[in-house]
This record gives C-alpha cells, structure tokens and sequence, in this order.
C-alpha cells in the first residue's frame, strides 16, 4: 500500500483481502461473543441464560426488521448513486434512512412495552424484566443496524462490522463482569441491561465516525427525498431479512416456547458455535453486496459473472474449511458452557450441515436483491420460513432439540437450492460453486 493510501482506499479496491479483514473481525467478535456468553451461562446458570438467550434473539430479529430493509437497501442506492452521481438522493437516503430507523425501533418499542406494562400476565414473571429493558435496546439496535448499511454501501466495511460484532459484544462481557463485581444478581435482566449500555457505546463510536466521514465528503447538492422509490425496494428487502434472521432464530423462538429454559440454553449455545460458520458467508457478503449493484449499473455482464464465480468457489471452501473445524472442536467448546452442553455436538454437526450445503448454491440472495428481483426473492423466503416453523413444531415433540437442529438443516439447505434456481430464472445467473 503507498504510503498515502487510506484504509478505506485498501478496502475499495480489496476484494479477498477485504474479505479475509472481515471475516477476522468476526471471528474476533466471534470469540468475544463466545467467551461472553460462556461467562454468562457460568454466572447465572441454565434457566437464567436460557431467558437471557430468549430475550437477546428477540431484541436482534426485532432491531433488523426495524429499518423496514433501508440498511439493506443501503448497498444498492448508495453504490448506485455514487456510480450515476446523484448526490441529491443520496444525501436524502441518508437523512431518511436514519431517522425512519430509529423512530420505527422506538415505536415498536413503546408500544411492547405498554402492552407489557398493561397486560402483566402476558410473559411469564421471569421474562418481564429483562424484555422491559430491551425495549431500550431496539432503538439503538435498529439505528446501528442501519450505520452498518451505510458503511457497506461506501465501502467501509471494517467500519460497519467492528463496531457491531466486536465492540458491542467485548462490552457486553466487561460490563457484566463489571456489574456482578460490584455486586449486581447475575440475573438476566443485569444481562440485558449490560446489553443495553454495550449497545449505545458502540453506536456512539460508529455513528460519530461515520457522521465524519460522510461530512468530510458532503458536497453542496440539495438533498431529494423519492422515498416512495427507497421504501418500494426496501419492504421487500425488509422481509428477507426479517425472515432471514428468522431462520437463523426460528429453532431458538419455538424451543422458547416447548421446552424448558435450560433446554434451550444448550441449544442456543449450539447455535453460538455455529456463527463462526455463518460469518465467512456474512464475511463474503459484506464485500460483494454492493459490487453486484455497482457492475449492474456499470453494465459489466461479464465483470458480474467473473465475480459470482469466484466467490461462490471462495465462499464454499472456507465455509467447509470452517465447519469441520468447528464441529471437531465442539466438545471442548461447548464443554466450556458446562458438562451438559457437551450433548449438543449433534445438534452443532446438523447445523453446520445445513450450512455447508446452503453455501454450495452461491450468492443467489445477495444477487437477487442487489439486482431488481428482491419481491421473488422475499416471497421465496417467507414461504421456506413458515415452513421451518411447520417443520420445527412437527419435529422438536418427536425427536426433542434434534429435531429442531435437523429441520433448520434442512430449510437452510433448501433455502439455498431455490434461491439459486431463481436467480438463474429471474436474471440468468448461475450462482453454485460447483457451475462452471
């Protein structure tokens, strides 16, 4: 790199080794994530978690649906804008995806907690307190869900995920081992009120530097709203997150309500390990997302089709690599939560399974909604999602938590079979690794 290069000037022009950043600050947030949920579990032991685990799945499906999908349309108006030159939309985006984020979370928020607060019955006692603070977590969590699109969408992409993925979960873990130092239950609600702080300190140093890029950069441009045009091809976007996030929580949010909160904590801490796995595909992501929008609006078939290739192959190897590693150290990961949890490496093997087979059919989602087809796309993954629900219910009273990790296997695989044969439909992509 010259001597003069920016980091964000690396990144650019990175690719792999943008990639390869990514997926390291992940794998750090990962480990971070891992040791502090490991600390918890030790702490307040299986119920205590199993509330925890409930609680924070809610608080992050919630917090990503909050934006209606504006952080996701992020990587496709922003590289777009800057590609065509329209900085008028573009600083509108900005302004409206912003506070159209916050004031969603924070509406949602208010009003589950008044429902909670009005119908005290609703949740079992356990769950009222921490649910109570998450509600302040929302707001901050769908706004830092949305300072993460942007900084995809202008390439700065080790500012989007360091923030969120290894900021965030490094202080959740000093400050509960803050907190019961001085005394504090090791309960869940000190759990998520960690949470809570963790989350706005991480906001504060990602949005102020942002805010300061994107002020550095700003040009003179009358700012323009077309915000029927954003939220046309967010709403669709929205539901595949919404629904995306579903499949990576649907097994935790029914277990949640068949079975036991120590249950439920052996699987959630399954589910902890399989995010190492689930990285190298975000990793992937983060970097390719906005560089299918922009070859789209640059009209470089070729340049498109080259990219797809090459990550698709690049994803799938280190998504293997990856879950084979996993699952041979996972008795003595999943050992560190406590002797009981070394029966969940079945449960951890079938999830990464599931995984592995998904990664094998390519990039076909982050295509789909970077090039025009996001309504398919959303009405594809709605559908395999009430599936997985179907599936989750008919299994777990038959086979118990095997039954749950088996059908999430399943769907994930299958999820990502249909939607490689859509985007070959829809937009004539071949998509899996193993195309030539």
């Amino acid at each position: 790199m010259a001597a003069g290069a920016t980091l964000d000037e690396a990144e650019a022009g990175g690719g792999a080794g943008t990639a390869l950043a990514v997926f390291g600050v992940r794998i750090a947030a990962a480990a971070c994530a891992f040791v502090a949920q490991v600390l918890m579990a030790r702490l307040m032991g299986g119920d205590e978690y199993g509330i925890f685990a409930t609680v924070w799945v809610w608080t992050a499906l919630l917090g990503h649906a909050s934006t209606w999908g504006l952080s996701q349309a992020a990587c496709r108006f922003l590289p777009t804008y800057r590609a065509t030159g329209m900085t008028g939309p573009e600083h509108g985006f900005l302004a409206f995806g912003a506070l159209f984020s916050l004031a969603a979370a924070a509406l949602l928020a208010g009003f589950g907690a008044a429902v909670l607060w009005l119908v005290p019955g609703l949740v079992a006692g356990a769950y009222a307190g921490p649910l109570l603070v998450a509600a302040l977590v929302l707001p901050l969590f769908a706004l830092q869900d949305f300072c993460e699109g942007v900084a995809r969408g202008r390439h700065w992409t080790l500012l989007a995920v360091a923030p969120p993925y290894l900021l965030r979960q490094g202080l959740i873990m000093v400050l509960m081992l803050a907190a019961v130092g001085f005394g504090a239950p090791a309960e869940a609600t000190i759990a998520v009120a960690c949470t809570l702080a963790a989350t706005a300190l991480s906001l504060a140093v990602q949005a102020a530097i942002l805010a300061r890029r994107l002020w550095a950069e700003r040009s003179a441009a009358r700012a323009l709203y077309p915000w029927r045009d954003w939220l046309r091809a967010a709403l669709p976007m929205a539901l595949i997150d919404l629904a995306g996030s579903g499949f990576n929580f649907v097994d935790v949010l029914v277990l949640g309500f068949l079975l036991p909160p120590a249950e439920v904590g052996a699987y959630f801490a399954a589910t902890r390990l399989l995010q190492f796995v689930v990285f190298v595909q975000y990793a992937a992501s983060s970097v390719t997302a906005q560089r299918f929008a922009e070859a789209q609006a640059c009209g470089d078939r070729a340049g498109l089709e080259a990219l797809i290739r090459r990550w698709s192959r690049l994803t799938l190897l280190a998504t293997l690599g990856t879950g084979l590693a996993v699952v041979a150290g996972g008795p003595l990961l999943l050992g560190l939560f406590g002797p009981d949890f070394r029966a969940a490496l079945p449960l951890l093997a079938l999830l990464v399974a599931g995984h592995g087979l998904a990664a094998a059919f390519g990039p076909a989602e982050d295509l789909l909604t970077m090039l025009g087809a996001e309504r398919a796309c959303a009405a594809v993954t709605i559908g395999l999602l009430v599936a997985a629900v179907i599936l989750t219910l008919a299994l777990v009273p038959l086979l118990g938590l095997i039954g749950a990790a088996l059908a999430a296997a399943v769907v994930t695989a299958g999820r990502g079979g249909i939607l490689a044969l859509l985007a070959h439909r829809r937009l004539g992509l071949l998509t899996p690794a193993f195309a030539r």
